[in-house]
């Protein structure tokens, strides 16, 4: 049996018993946390193309044809080459960027060989895919600014010592027009306006521009000049990865491979993919209490979608609990904590996990904030005389802005919590009380409802404890 077969194996006798015990999950993420350094490289060629073709939307010609290349390359003592290209466009990563970077894992723990490119050059055109108007090319300053933090966020998905790194400007800023011309004289135009979001923004009037025509092309060149075996991205990528394939054979070499990964849904459950604009994301930065919470916030039904995004189970694995759960054995509940678990556990490793689900449990179950023993605090002796909004953004930080918190207050979701050895009683505050003095505030609520005992403020899901109250 396989390393991985020996696993799973394991993994499944623990999903088969209580999930809702604290124990059994932390076995359980023990086990499955452990198989993102698992050496896969003892799986079969037909072992390997299925793993990958199990988290890809088009694996393109076939997951046959994976199979075949591996099996092809291992015969003549080579590895497949594996490229994926990376466009420096923003500072923070998030969850859905971390897809095909887990795919990429597998790859490379099975033996193949991995190039990251990173795109200084095609950043600078700006890639238009499902945009509906061009998009600002990046300077020299925000790529640097940009490429600073990327390694160290996604770190936790993917082993940078076994890995080439490579800019594009290597070739493309050298390029010279006739080569580009005599690429570009052999790729149909037609080929290049079979894109939907070009169809659209020519049909509404909205034009397009030579160097969005040209963006495919030159990310196609970069198959070409590291001579890739198989490509992964986004789903939103096809074209333009398909493109690679045509410069490929026009440089005369064998077409490289297309894996396509799911551009995964947002956690507002909207349907909207994960997005830092949509607010809908979950931040490779963000604290494990913080990517735990979010988590347990997202519908049921996307459940089976972030389990195949971002853990290392197996479709038999899945199916097993999510058959429970249809059968009433498991309670949805307690698969979300243990995905919450999974997340963590890719980001911060298991200790980390077992206390955000702790803390979960005592915030949002056990309704026990005494229990939490990581919340930040406010004394009123130093801070009574501050604004609640100000409070919120400038000292606790649990808000981007004033705003944001009074944002919060509209919507009901700012809150005094008064704890006893009974329970709690929660005073919802006003926008009104939101500008007020802190120390008013409790003091007055206090009085009103004139129960005494550990003070919190909670705004959202963020809790800080008040103290001298």
């Amino acid at each position: 049996m396989t390393r991985l077969g020996d696993s799973v194996q394991r993994a499944s006798a623990l999903l088969a018993q209580d999930l809702s015990s604290d124990s059994t999950v932390e076995l359980l993420l023990a086990e499955t946390g452990s198989r993102r350094y698992l050496d896969l490289s003892d799986l079969s060629a037909g072992e390997q193309a299925a793993l990958i073709a199990a988290r890809t939307v088009d694996l393109l010609p076939s997951e046959e044809k994976l199979a075949e290349e591996i099996e092809a390359r291992s015969a003549a003592g080579e590895v497949l080459h594996v490229k994926l290209g990376i466009d420096p466009t923003a500072t923070d990563i998030h969850l859905g960027h971390a897809v095909p970077i887990i795919v990429l894992s597998r790859f490379q723990r099975m033996g193949h060989d991995v190039t990251l490119i990173i795109g200084d050059i095609t950043a600078k055109i700006g890639d238009p895919s499902g945009r509906t108007a061009e998009r600002p090319p990046l300077t020299d300053e925000d790529i640097a600014r940009n490429l600073a933090g990327y390694r160290d966020q996604v770190r936790p998905f993917f082993d940078f010592e076994k890995v080439r790194f490579r800019h594009n400007s290597e070739w493309l800023a050298g390029i010279t027009l006739p080569r580009l011309i005599g690429v570009l004289a052999q790729v149909p135009a037609s080929q290049l306006l079979q894109r939907e979001d070009f169809r659209n923004r020519l049909a509404a009037g909205s034009g397009l521009t030579m160097s969005e025509l040209i963006y495919p092309v030159a990310m196609a060149i970069d198959s070409a000049e590291i001579e890739a075996g198989i490509e992964l991205g986004g789903v939103d990528q096809l074209l333009n990865m398909q493109m690679g394939r045509k410069v490929m054979e026009v440089y005369g070499q064998r077409p490289q491979l297309v894996a396509t990964m799911p551009l995964v849904e947002g956690t507002d459950g909207t349907g909207a993919k994960m997005s830092k604009s949509k607010g809908n994301y979950i931040a490779l930065s963000a604290s494990a209490e913080d990517v735990f919470g979010k988590v347990m916030s997202i519908p049921d039904r996307l459940m089976a979608p972030y389990l195949r995004a971002w853990t290392e189970w197996t479709d038999p694995e899945i199916e097993q609990v999510l058959a429970r759960v249809e059968a009433r054995d498991v309670h949805p509940m307690d698969l979300k904590k243990v995905l919450a678990g999974e997340v963590v556990t890719a980001l911060y490793g298991v200790a980390a996990a077992t206390r955000a689900r702790a803390g979960f449990v005592a915030q949002f179950s056990k309704k026990s904030f005494s229990d939490v023993g990581s919340l930040p605090a406010l004394d009123l002796a130093e801070h009574g005389g501050e604004g609640i909004t100000a409070l919120l953004s400038k000292v606790l930080e649990f808000t981007p802005s004033a705003s944001a918190a009074r944002r919060i207050a509209k919507q009901k979701g700012l809150r005094l919590v008064v704890e006893t050895s009974g329970g709690q009683q929660a005073v919802v505050l006003p926008e009104a009380d939101a500008l007020r003095p802190l120390g008013e505030v409790v003091s007055e609520k206090l009085a009103e409802t004139g129960v005494s005992g550990t003070v919190y403020l909670k705004a959202g899901r963020k809790i800080a404890e008040i103290r001298g109250a």
